[in-house]
């Protein structure tokens, strides 16, 4: 995979181009308030590193912040080994969905091409993360998915994907993996109330799903 290879890149310019990726992978407009907020730093703080993505011709800016082809592959090299990450110590390590996605944040910055490429080999070369969202450069095929939120009252269906904005919810990962939210769970959708929060039956046990996670959840309709 040595074309995956990149300059060293300050952990910042790294967590900046990923967090832009990962944003407009969830269909939200890349504005600096959005990325303040998911990155937990202050207003002022995302301007001056706007300033400094522009200068390295990582992003461009237009009504909102789009990554660069230069950016893009700094920014899908991070996510791959985020989600690499994660997949190791979920699979082999045997941690937790929360406790990865924190582990995996750190280690997204030191994984190397050899290793990154031997992980890829001792997982056989997986397409997802443990919530189902893709690697980019593996053999991921997008399948027709809709949000929890969409699926009829009564209707079969099967989960597939929690995206990225739910990861970063607080104690979000932890309740959808114990109540077997995962990819991969199949179930029935039995109620949805008016604030939005649906009911799902999984592994015959009624779970609430509330109404924000619902439309983030992506799921298929058996």
């Amino acid at each position: 995979m040595e074309e995956y290879e990149s300059p060293e890149w300050h952990p910042a310019f790294e967590e900046y181009c990923e967090t832009i990726y990962e944003l407009d992978e969830d269909d939200l407009d890349v504005i600096q308030a959005r990325i303040a907020d998911r990155l937990e730093v202050s207003r002022p703080s995302v301007s001056e590193m706007v300033k400094r993505l522009q200068a390295e011709n990582l992003i461009e800016i237009t009504d909102q912040i789009t990554l660069t082809p230069k950016g893009l592959h700094l920014a899908e090299t991070v996510v791959r080994r985020h989600r690499l990450a994660e997949r190791f110590l979920t699979d082999m390590l045997g941690l937790n969905w929360a406790q990865a996605h924190q582990e995996a944040g750190k280690w997204e910055h030191i994984i190397s091409p050899i290793v990154e490429k031997a992980m890829m080999a001792l997982l056989d070369e997986p397409t997802t993360c443990p919530h189902g969202n893709p690697i980019p450069g593996s053999a991921y095929e997008t399948p027709d998915l809709v949000a929890l939120n969409a699926i009829e009252v009564g209707e079969q269906l099967t989960i597939h994907r929690i995206t990225e904005e739910l990861e970063f919810t607080e104690g979000m990962l932890d309740f959808l993996e114990e109540a077997s939210i995962i990819p991969g769970s199949t179930g029935q959708l039995s109620a949805k109330a008016p604030d939005g929060t649906s009911t799902v039956i999984i592994n015959g046990n009624p779970v609430k799903v509330g109404g924000f996670a619902s439309a983030r959840i992506l799921v298929s309709a058996c």
